[in-house]
């Protein structure tokens, strides 16, 4: 087999500029770009996305930032801002810091750490749900969270609650929030290009139903799993074999996988990762019903990796796939990735597939949260 490439000989680049671009140089580029988009979608269901709205000093940061709170932090300060479950303090189940191994995936726990942040809840949205206390906050930073000139205080329901922020290092939220406000950008211009590669009048679909994208974001910090294990080989991005582990199941036991393989739910996921390599990996199904294989998607420089989520997967009726994907760090280093989550509105109606009815977004989401995948 020849050696390793490029990984772009596996993974399609997409060239999303035209669609962030009200006005296109070349009235043929956004329909390019949506057919380019469509054979990704289509096969394999991954892809780098590049010319993109993000500066390189806002990535370079934002990738920094999460590096030093992972490895520089003390674990007492982590600890401030912890995930933790419904009922326990400022706890909604969802959002705050995670240690190695809170984070589930098919049951078995993950070797990674983490913060997840969600879409504020805003006072008066039809999703909000009254918390058991119903007095108000007068605290300035849960206004500002909230957005509506008042905030309720604890105990919160299932992902009603307040994001959580590190104090340290210096500049972690304003650096954040504005990388949020671009991807809430880039985001839309996705999902319209996948609306216009769609057709069927889906371009105005997807704007109506992400509207007000109740996004998730994750800053997550990888470090080399404890030891190696002898398993079959992965093929790599361009064509060569490492050691890996096979298809899923029951080789992914706890402490041999970084995160375990699974589908995203969503519509589209936005992938900033570091210069790590050998670790993302896709399950690519084969000409056979149980062939296939794991390929690296490994970062290229200035790109994003991108996949489509289940419920995308629901609105194109099928012929765009959710794959199955997982992080299997074994190299030297602390690997750092945050990817952005541009979902579905909450109370948006997604249609069903073979054998389910169609689903409202944030049911379906509050479905898998409780089940931590």
């Amino acid at each position: 087999m020849s050696p390793p490439t490029s990984p772009s000989l596996s993974l399609p680049i997409i060239d999303i500029s035209p669609f962030l671009s009200p006005t296109p140089a070349d009235p043929s580029a956004q329909e390019t770009c949506a057919q380019s988009l469509d054979a990704a979608c289509t096969s394999p269901g991954f892809f780098y996305l590049k010319n993109h709205n993000l500066p390189p000093r806002l990535t370079a940061s934002v990738l920094d930032l999460a590096r030093r709170f992972f490895t520089t932090v003390p674990a007492a300060e982590k600890h401030r801002i912890r995930r933790r479950p419904v009922g326990d303090g400022t706890g909604d189940g969802a959002r705050g810091y995670q240690l190695i191994g809170d984070n589930i995936t098919q049951g078995k726990r993950d070797w990674h750490e983490g913060i997840d942040w969600y879409r504020p809840v805003r006072a008066g949205e039809p999703h909000e749900r009254p918390c058991p206390s119903a007095t108000l906050s007068a605290d300035p930073q849960q206004q500002e969270e909230n957005g509506a000139g008042a905030s309720r205080t604890p105990p919160y329901t299932l992902l009603q609650g307040l994001n959580q922020w590190p104090a340290r290092p210096h500049g972690f939220r304003a650096t954040y929030e504005d990388y949020i406000a671009h991807m809430l950008t880039l985001g839309a211009a996705v999902v319209r290009a996948m609306g216009v590669a769609l057709g069927g009048g889906m371009e105005r679909t997807f704007a109506d139903a992400t509207r007000n994208s109740w996004w998730v974001m994750r800053a997550i910090g990888y470090p080399s799993l404890p030891s190696p294990v002898a398993a079959p080989a992965v093929e790599t991005a361009g064509g060569g074999e490492k050691e890996g582990e096979g298809e899923g199941g029951g080789e992914e036991e706890e402490g041999r996988v970084s995160c375990g393989a699974h589908t995203d739910y969503g519509c589209v996921t936005l992938l900033l990762a570091d210069e790590t390599r050998g670790a993302l990996q896709v399950w690519v199904e084969g000409e056979g019903e149980d062939d296939g294989k794991w390929i690296d998607a490994d970062p290229l420089p200035g790109a994003l990796v991108v996949n489509i989520g289940d419920m995308m997967e629901r609105w194109s009726g099928g012929r765009w796939k959710s794959l199955r994907h997982r992080v299997v760090h074994r190299g030297e280093g602390y690997r750092v990735s945050v990817p952005f989550f541009f979902e579905p509105d909450f109370e948006a109606k997604v249609p069903g597939k073979e054998g389910e009815g169609e689903v409202v977004y944030g049911e379906y989401l509050m479905q898998k949260v409780r089940n931590n995948f």
